[in-house]
């Protein structure tokens, strides 16, 4: 694959007092070498599936990247990413080993025998919901202040001490819903499909159960029922286009898979706060503050 020179785009930065950055890109298609760094990567999968390939610790990961998928990066390690597609969009964070090192301290556990794991295309609720929290704080230009993107950071770094470093222990047995390539066919459906009048049997048929049987696993794979992650991502999608100009508030509505602009307003406000045209501008005023 030949190497593409465009820079990736950022949408949105921030950086605790704990050291903490927290980037929001979209890279192009193509082939991105990235060192090895001091700090842990993690990287949450944002929007459309995007068809990757990683080479880093030896080893070569090829899969198709969707909304939610997780990468972990340990400090040290280089990585090789090759994009195949244009929809490669991510919410990265860098962590410090020094907050790791105190989260283990204080967790009595021995800091200097911990180890982060290499995770690809992992799934995990809390450090997903603990991303988006950190996204929709970036985009709206920290309105909640410094303390709580600090939490959120703490948080995050428990999480990855807990469950995905060398101290980590294996998770009880339990009915995990949907399995890996069966969640990644219906979440890829949803999002191809969210402009469209999506119903809960088509996204069944995506997994081969029945309708009934999919609202159960699907809340347990996801936390939470399938018609809530739909609107979520109509949420995000419209979100999304906001930031597009020469789109009306009723085109944005309809490529969102809302019936209507005022479907599209309540939703926005009952999840992010605002409505659509304050978000718009706050979504402008932060990509200008870049």
């Amino acid at each position: 694959m030949p190497q593409e020179n465009n820079s990736p785009e950022i949408l949105a930065h921030a950086r605790t007092a704990q050291g903490v950055a927290f980037q929001l890109r979209r890279d192009p298609m193509g082939v991105l070498d990235v060192p090895g760094l001091e700090n842990v990567l993690i990287s949450i999968h944002v929007g459309a599936p995007a068809k990757l390939a990683c080479r880093r610790d030896g080893r070569r990961h090829i899969g198709t990247a969707v909304h939610g998928d997780i990468d972990i990066i340990p400090a040290h390690t280089p990585s090789r990413w090759e994009m195949h597609d244009a929809h490669d969009m991510a919410l990265l964070l860098s962590l410090p080993q020094s907050l790791l090192r105190t989260v283990a301290d204080e967790s009595g556990l021995d800091a200097s025998r911990i180890e982060i794991r290499n995770r690809f295309q992992v799934r995990d609720t809390e450090l997903e919901a603990l991303g988006w929290a950190m996204k929709r704080e970036m985009e709206s230009g920290c309105p909640s202040g410094r303390f709580y993107l600090d939490g959120l950071a703490l948080a995050m770094a428990s999480r990855l001490v807990a469950r995905h470093s060398s101290t980590a222990k294996p998770p009880a047995e339990r009915n995990e819903g949907l399995g890996g390539h069966r969640l990644k066919q219906v979440l890829s459906f949803v999002e191809d499909q969210l402009a469209e009048d999506l119903s809960l049997e088509q996204i069944a048929a995506v997994a081969g159960v029945s309708a009934s049987h999919m609202k159960t696993l699907f809340r347990l794979s996801m936390g939470m029922p399938v018609h809530q992650y739909v609107i979520q991502r109509r949420v995000e999608r419209a979100k999304t286009l906001l930031m597009h100009d020469g789109l009306s508030m009723a085109d944005i509505a309809l490529a969102a898979g809302f019936a209507h602009q005022s479907h599209m307003a309540r939703h926005m406000r009952r999840l992010l706060g605002v409505p659509p045209r304050a978000m718009k501008r706050l979504l402008a005023e932060t990509s200008a503050a870049l």
